[in-house]
């Protein structure tokens, strides 16, 4: 294994290199005054938007526009803007932990979301000083409002083949086309909206929501997020002057992936915040509920729900934040002052492609599974509008199909990990070629040191099921391989498990050797998901060897999955039982990073 703590870390690096020898950073981290932003997040949602949930969601677009607006005043819309155009630019981490404060109200948390995220960040990207001058400091305070505009009726996912058109009219560009799903449509005083140049080129444009030809359809009527604005945008001879492109002629893809990707790890940092708000309910309800004359969270099936809640919050917590730390210490090797700023703190992005899908994939569902669970542990109220789960669960499910469906995501995972081990960006085939050594003498439980060292063990089991697997699928399969779908989806399967174990041991294994309050909670919800999620991990590695191979070299194959396969699990079933009742004594998720 090759990548040591002090060359640069690569994205997907993870899977090659010995649990703990990457920088992580941890939650625990955090300093005062990124704990400073996001009070005045949590204090801004509490008095000011989750009190008027039910008018937010009746579609107010007034009131959503004025809550954005106060959000401004607050300073709480240009955390990501430069300085030089009167923002704060701080860094992701404190912007992401704000973020996990906004999400605790659905609805909003789209707003807010998609204002700061995807419709500021292309132009603080792309964008040449003039047009920051113009654009961003309006945006920072929220004067005005932002929307992104690529998907079209006929192009999600394949966004390249968007049918909206920009042709060079003199001074002037004049677009055509129609763009669907479009956050903040309602009230966006800026759109970046997409369209081939001459039917070709794909590229960006600034357009303003004054400018002639720019019009937008009705609401959308939505399972969800229904106080969030989403509208079709419509463009019919729509002019604006030449300077409006953004970036360069042809580079949309550039600007319309790169972007992307920001989204993605951002969802997976909103998910964590509506986890916390959906466990705190679901507490409160299991414990005023009564049956057979005990409150229902006395009982083992619920106090699996809390638990399990509780230990997604954390992985999340924990394999996110170690995300955005990567791409902080990457970002800050760019200063704004350089010229090419944008283009190369993008590119620093882009190198976490990987783990930010990861990010988007794993919140997404951990989110919609505890949003299902508080549904079922409230029975039959938990069935009524009147209770919150129900709209919980509506609102969440969003989340798996925004910023690139969770299958284009996991087709990604796999996709790009491949794609850089074949371009020797990643040392694979070493890694691989080690694995195969080590059938005959895999390793052992002593190997490994420290207060979770069976953990350790197991994810590094884990790291070599996924290889001999991921390995005999490119043996097999070749090129064919990224148009097997079903069998890149276990792979990203197995990636996205080993990168959450691996993420969590490290969080917990630093809280225990700095005697953290909450030490000994992190380490059984730690060894609960490593005690579940390995048996997810040996199982796609064994199926994922089924699907492509079979009779005597399945044989062989799955004999090789086994030689790493000596992790046994402890009592799932006690470990849920001490974190329910911690979270039932404290009434709340009770690590507290703020």
């Amino acid at each position: 294994m090759s990548t040591t703590a002090t060359d640069q870390i690569k994205g997907g690096s993870f899977l090659l290199t010995p649990l703990g020898h990457l920088p992580q950073f941890t939650p625990e981290e955090f300093g005062d005054d990124a704990k400073e932003f996001a009070r005045a997040a949590r204090d801004f949602m509490q008095g000011e938007v989750i009190p008027r949930d039910e008018e937010i969601d009746k579609l107010d677009l007034p009131l959503s526009v004025k809550l954005m607006k106060q959000a401004g005043e607050l300073g709480l819309l240009g955390l990501e803007i430069p300085e030089a155009y009167e923002g704060m630019d701080v860094d992701k981490r404190t912007a992401m932990l704000v973020l996990e404060e906004m999400s605790k109200q659905g609805s909003f948390a789209v707003t807010y979301s998609a204002n700061c995220g995807i419709g500021t960040l292309p132009l603080v990207y792309f964008g040449t000083d003039a047009q920051k001058k113009a654009y961003l400091p309006k945006l920072a305070t929220g004067e005005w409002l932002a929307a992104y505009a690529l998907t079209e009726p006929g192009s999600g996912s394949d966004a390249l083949g968007a049918k909206a058109t920009a042709v060079l009219d003199g001074d002037h560009w004049v677009l055509n086309g129609t763009k669907m799903w479009i956050t903040n449509a309602g009230f966006a005083d800026l759109f970046t909206i997409f369209a081939k140049v001459d039917g070709q080129h794909f590229s960006a444009f600034l357009v303003e929501k004054t400018d002639p030809g720019i019009s937008t359809g009705a609401e959308e009527k939505k399972m969800g997020i229904k106080g969030s604005s989403t509208r079709a945008v419509i463009l019919e001879n729509c002019r604006i002057p030449k300077d409006r492109l953004l970036g360069e002629l042809g580079k949309g893809h550039k600007i319309a992936f790169g972007i992307l990707n920001i989204g993605r790890f951002k969802l997976g940092v909103g998910s964590v915040g509506g986890m916390k708000r959906i466990l705190e309910y679901t507490i409160k309800y299991t414990s005023e509920r009564f049956q057979f004359g005990k409150p229902i969270n006395s009982f083992g099936l619920i106090q699996q729900k809390l638990a399990d809640m509780a230990t997604k919050i954390f992985v999340g917590e924990a394999l996110n934040y170690r995300t955005i730390g990567y791409l902080d210490d990457a970002l800050h090797a760019t200063s704004w002052d350089s010229p090419t700023a944008g283009a190369d703190k993008m590119a620093a992005i882009d190198e976490f492609t990987i783990e930010c899908s990861i990010s988007k994939v794993w919140g997404s569902e951990a989110l919609f599974a505890t949003a299902d669970e508080a549904v079922q542990a409230f029975g039959g109220y938990g069935f009524s509008a009147e209770y919150p789960p129900e709209k919980a669960q509506r609102d969440c499910r969003i989340n798996r199909i925004f910023e690139g469906t969770n299958e284009i995501n996991r087709l990604l995972i796999a996709g790009t990990l491949l794609k850089r081990a074949m371009k020797g960006d990643l040392p694979l085939l070493q890694f691989g070629q080690q694995v195969a050594k080590e059938i005959a003498n895999p390793p052992k439980a002593g190997d490994f040191t420290g207060p979770l060292a069976r953990l350790k063990h197991g994810v590094e089991l884990s790291k070599r099921q996924c290889m001999v697997a991921a390995g005999l699928a490119v043996q097999v399969l070749g090129q064919k391989l990224v148009d097997n779908q079903e069998v890149m989806a276990r792979m990203s399967n197995m990636l996205t498990e080993i990168y959450a174990m691996e993420s969590a041991i490290v969080r917990a294994e630093r809280m225990l050797e700095n005697g953290h309050r909450w030490a000994e909670i992190a380490r059984d919800m730690t060894e609960l998901y490593v005690n579940e999620s390995w048996h997810r991990v040996h199982g796609d590695s064994r199926m994922l060897c089924a699907d492509v191979v079979e009779g005597e070299a399945l044989r062989h194959a799955l004999a090789g999955v086994k030689a790493f396969a000596e992790f046994h699990p402890t009592s799932s079933a006690r470990l849920r039982g001490r974190i329910a009742s911690q979270l039932i004594q404290r009434g709340s998720y009770p690590i507290e990073i703020i």
